[in-house]
This record gives C-alpha cells, sequence and structure tokens, in this order.
C-alpha cells in the first residue's frame, strides 16, 4: 500500500524515531501501524512499549470514589476539539456524569447511558450537546472498581486520571492509596505485576527481544536466556509493583506499600489518558 507523509509522521511521533528509519519500518510492515514499531524496535530503536492504556483525542477525564472508598469509577467524555473540552459545560457535565456514578454506583456503561440526569437520559444528553456543539459527544470509555478500598488521582487538566483498588483499608491507606494512584498516572504501568500482563504481550516481547540479541551477533545458545534477562527488565519497568517508587527510587513499589502494612496488596487499577 502506498505510504503517506502523514503515515511517516505518526509514526515518528509516536517512536521518536527518524524519518526515514519510520518510513522504511512503514513500507515493511506494508503500512500496518503496529508490525512497522515492532520492526524498529527489532533494530534497536528505542521505542516506548505497548501499553493497556485507554486512549481518546479530546475530552475530559474524572475519577471518583464513595466515601467509604470501597467503589470507584473513571469516565472518559469525549469530543473533537480541545475548544470545546476545556469549556465550562463540558466539564460540568462531565463532572456531573461522574458524580451520578458514585452516587447510584453503576457499573456498567449501558447502565449509565440510560441513567437520568438533568430530566433525560444520559445517552440523550449527549446527543443532545453534540447538536448545540456541532462535535460528537461520546462517552465511550467507562470503568469500576470494587474493593476493600479504593483510590484514585486526577492529574492536572484533567488529560489522564487512575483508579486503584486494595485488598484492605490498611495502616494510613489514604496516603498511600493517593501515591499508588498517582504513581500509576505518571509512570503508567500495564499491570499490577507480571503475573497479570497478557500472554501475547510477553510473546511480544520475547520475540523483539530475540531479534535485537541476533541483531548484535550474539550466539543462538545465549539467545532465550538473554531474551529472558530483557523480559526481567521490562516487568521491572512497566509493572506497577516492581517499579521504582516516584517519591524514593531506592525502593519499589512493592517496598512502599509493605512498609507500610505488610499484608497491602493493590488488586486492580484503571489509568485512562487523552491522546494515543
Amino acid at each position: 500500500m502506498a505510504i503517506t507523509a502523514a503515515d511517516v509522521n505518526k509514526l515518528r511521533q509516536a517512536t521518536g524515531s527518524g524519518m526515514m528509519d519510520c518510513k522504511n519500518a512503514l513500507v515493511e510492515a506494508d503500512g500496518d501501524f503496529e508490525k512497522a514499531i515492532d520492526i524498529l524496535r527489532k533494530k534497536g530503536q528505542k521505542v516506548a512499549a505497548k501499553r493497556a492504556d485507554h486512549s481518546a483525542n479530546e475530552g475530559f477525564i474524572v475519577a471518583k470514589t464513595t466515601n467509604d472508598n470501597k467503589f470507584g469509577a473513571i469516565i472518559a467524555l469525549n469530543c473533537e476539539t480541545d475548544f470545546v473540552a476545556k469549556t465550562e459545560d463540558f466539564i460540568n457535565l462531565a463532572n456531573s456524569i461522574i458524580d451520578l456514578v458514585i452516587k447510584n454506583r453503576i457499573k456498567t456503561i449501558e447502565a449509565l447511558k440510560q441513567s437520568t440526569l438533568n430530566g433525560q437520559t444520559v445517552e440523550a444528553l449527549l446527543t443532545e450537546i453534540t447538536g448545540k456543539t456541532g462535535e460528537k459527544i461520546e462517552l465511550n470509555q467507562f470503568a469500576i472498581i470494587e474493593k476493600e478500598f479504593v483510590s484514585y488521582y486526577n492529574h492536572n487538566g484533567n488529560r489522564v486520571a487512575t483508579i486503584v483498588g486494595f485488598n484492605k483499608k490498611a495502616n494510613n491507606i489514604e496516603v498511600v492509596g493517593h501515591d499508588i494512584a498517582m504513581q500509576i498516572t505518571a509512570m503508567s504501568p500495564i499491570s499490577v505485576n507480571e503475573n497479570n500482563v497478557p500472554k501475547d504481550i510477553i510473546e511480544r516481547e520475547l520475540e523483539i527481544a530475540r531479534e535485537q540479541i541476533r541483531n548484535e551477533g550474539k550466539p543462538e545458545h545465549m539467545v532465550d536466556k538473554i531474551a529472558q534477562g530483557k523480559l526481567n527488565k521490562f516487568f521491572k519497568e512497566n509493572t506497577l509493583v516492581h517499579q521504582d517508587f516516584i517519591k524514593d527510587s531506592k525502593k519499589t513499589v512493592a517496598q512502599y506499600m509493605s512498609e507500610n502494612d505488610k499484608d497491602l496488596i493493590c488488586e486492580s487499577f484503571f489509568r485512562f489518558q487523552l491522546g494515543a
């Protein structure tokens, strides 16, 4: 297929690789964006690992919990332009929707769209606002967590937010929960630990590592062992409990949690971000 300058620029923006490297990778991948990223990585290009984030172009992301911290929710209200996303009406709408979710402990996006807000269903309200703004307004990202303690973090500007659930209401949990939610927001782990990383991502990382190692001229009998070492490094950088704690890089997130309560476990999280 024909590779356009826009395609090349998109890949360059996503990877930070040179224009010609991006163009060649796209040609080799026959225009497949994900395959092109893998090709760049196999050739040793430093490219960010594939994330499990939900992403959208523009809008307002907001997370919140109930007062008892046993239920938390996160939504992404999407629109087409940054101009609309920053209007008071749009921001108020997003906050009204999350308040509705928390008040009624709504658990699915289908139930949310059929819930009543300002005298009409959320779905009808979004359609009405689409007509007023001339932009498509969508609520297509929604997640909830129900645990013994749920915390959340909304980053300034509401382009990224996180909810995170724990197994217990531990010592100093309000501070710890906030810190972990902020860690997830800042460092974008793909899972809680290596056991939660999807198998396809693990296989992808191993394949890329093996190709990198072979390109470096390492003996074939060493390939799998070195690849496993690279995979362990991937887990260290991309799984929550193994990451360096952002407030003290001398300890991991797991160590930080254990210092507060040795039985405290982070069980799940959701992180939404605007702009892939």
